[in-house]
């Protein structure tokens, strides 16, 4: 960290981890409540690594049975045929639908895969104490929320298809366990970046100031 980059704890502010306020609290010991939106301050979540990495690690594991398992189960004519994320985006790809079979490819396959590479990534750089690139871990773990709120493309898109065929007894369609797993993902990233506290990425640097200083 350069003379110039100096994080809000060592000036005495704290920001709002709901609206990003910077407030200089009257008592130290106890921040109080935000000024602007009401809630609580905090200078760091308690526990948030082992939190974040609990929440990962579920998530890694939910992601095999999600990739596997089938997401929808078709039925037709009396015969039921089972798709998984990928054999859906094979079969989109070659129906001729390749810009819908990348959009699913992403959003359901790399996206979750990404976040979940991204988070161990920020949380082994934090309890490594690593100051390099700051900036840019921080505009990960901001990337990776904003990416969050997009993650359930895919079972929208699995409650539209079975809500829309229905035309039992001739054709009728339903989730498979699939999408319980790809829900867990989603929900369980969703989680760990709402946990993983990112002022943790500038504490390295202020303790190697305070180490040399």
């Amino acid at each position: 960290m350069s003379a110039r980059e100096v994080s809000a704890a060592q000036v005495g502010l704290v920001s709002c981890g709901t609206c990003h306020l910077l407030s200089r609290p009257a008592v130290p010991a106890n921040p109080g409540y935000c000024p602007r939106c009401g809630a609580r301050l905090v200078w760091r979540r308690h526990n948030s690594i082992q939190y974040t990495w609990a929440l990962v690690i579920a998530a890694a594991i939910c992601y095999i049975p999600a990739n596997v398992l089938p997401v929808l189960r078709t039925t037709a004519l009396g015969s039921t045929e089972s798709d998984t994320i990928m054999g859906g985006v094979i079969f989109l790809y070659q129906s001729g639908s390749w810009p819908l079979a990348l959009i699913v490819l992403v959003a359901s396959v790399m996206i979750p895969l990404g976040k979940l590479v991204a988070l161990a990534y920020l949380l082994i750089t934090v309890q490594r104490g690593s100051v390099h690139k700051s900036h840019d871990r921080t505009r990960l773990y901001y990337l990776i929320e904003f990416v969050g709120r997009w993650s359930m493309l895919d079972v929208f898109v699995d409650a539209f298809i079975v809500a829309l065929v229905q035309l039992q007894p001739l054709m009728s369609v339903e989730p498979g366990l699939g999408v319980v797993f790809f829900m867990a993902v989603v929900v369980l990233t969703m989680l760990a970046a709402q946990t993983f506290e990112p002022r943790l990425i500038w504490d390295a640097g202020r303790d190697l100031e305070v180490s040399h200083g």
